[in-house]
């Protein structure tokens, strides 16, 4: 027979455009990706001070408005940053503890004070404060500082310039304490909080976890499924035991998967501070995912696997991302739908926010999808008993 009478040869172009056009899609997300929007908190602890002549100056409250001027230049267009104004240190502390800011800039109770005295012989540099939620991100946090210095460098300028200027105005001298003084007006001190250290794949190792687990469970689950389908059943009886066993034997799997990926993780000097947490974690993650694909191989037979390394494909690109250097179709169709970001988010609370293993917003997510996976599972099984059950009488007919 001639290959080119063959119609799947003839139409092998144009299958092998539609894949590469359908994967290629997948690096769209990382080609040109623009923050907007990236929460940062600003907090103005400032006091004040009494100037003669011109009563109560407040730098810090000046300097809030004004950065939050300049963060949104054309009011049509979502801002680059989302200045979120927070009352106390404390408080941003518990928001950057709750991944709610990349960053925070802290104008300290002294401010005004010190600006002040810029202006006398016994000048006093005033300090601003900038904090990093490192773990939260590395892309964002990253980000985020580049903005908060850039935001100080520009203080700094126009500080210096004006009072240059205001001594110029007046004929005064700079004295040689002041003149040092002003080629840095304004200090920085930068912190990093939620700290992702050393050997963490530059924070990403929540990510670089994801992939042989997410593997993983699925060749357990298409391993299980073939077993199954090997199998003719009697009776309803017989084939939900089987289920059963099928499910409990991922479970079983799932443990070997989490404590075998961390320990692996852990030989390989990525730094674990929780083992055991993180195992179980893994561990729940890992039975999460059998469940959802046992689930969809139980009604779509072993050409749903298909699914999933689409969904592999599409999604291990934006996991590394923060949602706000997405565009608003990947953020809230695709991103959002990611089964696999709860066990990276999960992840990432273990190793950088000193949290152990809870019912928390990732932890629970897994649980329902396995739970609504096993549901699906066992409603897919009176339908295959059914038919199982059909043939089997006709075999002994």
């Amino acid at each position: 027979m001639n290959l080119l009478k063959n119609k799947l040869a003839l139409f092998s172009p144009i299958i092998v455009l539609v894949v590469v056009i359908i994967f290629g899609l997948t690096i769209a997300p990382t080609l040109n990706p623009t923050p907007k929007n990236v929460p940062i908190a600003i907090v103005n602890e400032d006091m004040g001070v009494d100037v003669p002549n011109q009563g109560k100056l407040n730098m810090g409250k000046t300097i809030s408005e004004k950065i939050k001027e300049m963060s949104n230049p054309i009011p049509e267009k979502e801002p680059v940053v989302k200045w979120i104004s927070v009352s106390s240190y404390e408080k941003v502390k518990k928001g950057l503890d709750n991944k709610d800011y990349y960053a925070a800039f802290i104008i300290p109770k002294d401010f005004s004070l010190k600006q002040a005295s810029l202006r006398t012989p016994n000048p006093a540099t005033p300090e601003v404060k900038i904090v990093i939620n490192q773990g939260m991100n590395t892309m964002g946090a990253t980000m985020a500082g580049q903005v908060l210095n850039g935001v100080v460098d520009n203080l700094t300028n126009n500080i210096r310039t004006e009072i240059v200027a205001g001594f110029e105005k007046q004929g005064q001298p700079l004295t040689t304490k002041q003149a040092a003084t002003l080629v840095a007006p304004i200090a920085k001190k930068v912190t990093n909080v939620n700290e992702i250290g050393t050997h963490s794949a530059n924070g990403n190792a929540p990510i670089s976890l994801f992939q042989p687990l997410w593997i993983g469970s699925i060749a357990g689950a298409v391993i299980l499924f073939l077993m199954m389908n090997k199998l003719v059943f009697a009776d309803r009886k017989e084939k939900f035991m089987n289920l059963w066993i099928q499910i409990c034997t991922g479970a079983v799997i799932a443990l070997f998967a989490g404590f075998g990926l961390t320990w692996i993780a852990d030989t390989l000097g990525m730094n674990i501070q929780k083992f055991t947490d993180t195992a179980l974690f893994l561990a729940i993650a890992y039975f999460s995912f059998f469940l959802m694909i046992t689930a969809v191989l139980s009604w779509l037979g072993i050409k749903g696997i298909g699914i999933f390394v689409i969904i592999l494909f599409f999604g291990a690109p934006l996991l590394a991302m923060a949602p706000e250097f997405m565009s608003p179709f990947y953020r809230d169709w695709i991103y959002s739908w990611l089964p696999m970001r709860f066990m990276v988010e999960g992840v990432r609370e273990l190793f950088y926010f000193d949290k152990g293993l809870s019912f928390n917003h990732a932890t629970s997510v897994l649980l329902w999808i396995g739970i609504i996976s096993l549901i699906v599972t066992l409603v897919s099984g009176l339908k295959s008993c059914s038919m199982s059950t059909v043939k089997t009488k006709k075999y002994n007919m």
